[in-house]
């Protein structure tokens, strides 16, 4: 099994402190020494470490790559690695890697290059920001409980959100439909029973005064005028 330890000694009068890193490895510590907080690159791939990776590493804010890749490496990928804002590539594929892709990794706005294939993560993807929506499908593949853009597999809180923006458009749509239906009897009402009134207003005088001339020339008119058309 293999452990990490960081220890920052500041010196005065410099602008950089230094790290020195401690290996316990089969119960035999090495000292890593005058490790520079400036240094850019740190290249731990292909080895057999294990365990967890140590939230220290987050301190050293001046990484540009890191390859932690094809080792037996354990736990979650922490979240100090949101204080690397200088990091450009980062590679921690391979490895047993579990839990959630944190979301301060989209704080750094320079990462143009992210592997985390053939882990065990889940969850899902950090799309909120920083340079995550041009990460392709490779990036994490392997990791089956991953959800989320731009993978296939949406997570549940996407289906719920298309629900949601869905529901709105269909109450639209069905009170449309309820005016619609609403207006049509209405009208239809209206119109019977302006006819039925007038009909029988008109029998009523035909009864009274049978037949008045007045009332047939106005009746035959309005039909000659029809017809005319």
């Amino acid at each position: 099994m293999m452990n990490v330890r960081i220890n920052g000694t500041e010196e005065r009068n410099r602008l950089a402190y230094s790290e020195s890193f401690t290996l316990v490895f089969k119960g035999f510590e090495h000292e890593l020494v005058e490790l520079l907080v400036a240094f850019t690159t740190l290249d731990f791939s292909d080895n057999k470490f294990n365990g967890s990776i140590p939230n220290s590493i987050g301190k050293l804010n001046s990484l540009i790559f890191m390859n932690l890749s094809h080792n037996m490496l354990e736990g979650k990928i922490p979240s100090s690695f949101g204080n690397l804002s200088e990091l450009e590539q980062l590679d921690l594929s391979s490895n047993h890697l579990q839990g959630e892709i944190p979301w301060e990794l989209t704080r750094l706005s320079f990462l143009a290059s992210l592997n985390l294939s053939n882990n065990l993560l889940s969850g899902p993807i950090p799309h909120s920001g920083g340079q995550f929506p041009t990460f392709e499908n490779n990036s994490y593949m392997g990791n089956l409980g991953l959800c989320g853009y731009p993978l296939t597999e949406k997570c549940d809180d996407d289906d719920d959100d298309d629900d949601k923006a869905a529901q709105p458009m269909l109450q639209s749509e069905g009170d449309d439909s309820k005016f619609l239906d609403g207006f049509t009897w209405q009208a239809v009402v209206m119109g019977y029973g302006c006819g039925l009134v007038f009909g029988v207003t008109m029998g009523c005088l035909a009864l009274l005064y049978r037949r008045p001339m007045w009332l047939l020339n106005f009746l035959f008119g309005v039909q000659q005028k029809i017809n005319g058309y």
